[in-house]
């Protein structure tokens, strides 16, 4: 099955694994059906032929979305298939970016044009990168790219090597932690301005956690974001 349903009007598609400085990383996007039927695609993965007749069946693609300046390996391709579709990101992706026409950057409101599908809270106080953090209010779904890493230990022995897992543990990027890795945390030198962000997303109390990489969460959502942002 490409897409596993979550709720009703959101799936996930998983993608295959990608290189991140020799570690390998797994990839996932998220489909939502706005109301006016369009899909808003969160962090692209790979879209091969499959992929695209199962999206296709759901509706038209009309907004592809960069959560963060890492997640934007395969936008290229999804605006090549799908051309209309508007391109979302924070100032640092449209700035990585500059070959893609972007709408105006993601900050802490999402854009009128995904019509108040989502509670939306920008995640920044570090050089290194910053994240934009959505939950699907119809779902309860907390929507996250880096800001946890949810690895299980199966994942882990059967992709990582062995002097890698133990950073896994160390990082506590692993089920039970879910943390976001441990250089990125050490670089978040201003945190004021997250916690207020925290804030925003536990008051939308969240049911589930999407994640990028890793384990998602089917419930309990708000007391995993607590432990898990509990660093900021």
């Amino acid at each position: 099955m490409r897409l596993e349903p979550v709720d009703e009007d959101i799936w996930i598609a998983e993608g295959p694994l990608v290189d991140f400085y020799g570690f390998p990383y797994p990839t996932r996007a998220v489909i939502v059906r706005l109301p006016d039927k369009t899909l808003w695609v969160w962090s692209p993965i790979k879209l091969d032929v499959d992929l695209k007749q199962a999206v296709d069946a759901l509706g038209p693609v009309g907004h592809l979305v960069s959560p963060n300046k890492i997640h934007h390996l395969y936008l290229t391709e999804w605006h090549a298939a799908y051309p209309e579709a508007k391109l979302w990101g924070p100032a640092s992706t449209i700035a990585k970016r500059g070959d893609l026409p972007f709408q105006q950057p993601l900050e802490d409101l999402a854009p009128d044009d995904w019509q108040g599908a989502f509670v939306q809270a920008w995640f920044r106080g570090s050089p290194v990168l910053d994240e934009i953090v959505f939950v699907h209010s119809a779902s309860a779904t907390a929507i996250m790219a880096d800001l946890s890493e949810h690895f299980s230990e199966d994942f882990l022995k059967r992709n990582w090597k062995a002097w890698q897992r133990p950073i896994a543990r160390l990082w506590g990027i692993v089920e039970g932690k879910g943390y976001a890795p441990l250089e990125w945390r050490l670089s978040w030198f201003n945190r004021k301005t997250a916690r207020k962000s925290r804030t925003r997303i536990l008051d939308a109390s969240p049911e589930r956690v999407i994640m990028a990489h890793g384990e998602w969460v089917r419930s309990g959502g708000r007391a995993y974001l607590q432990r898990a942002l509990d660093w900021l």
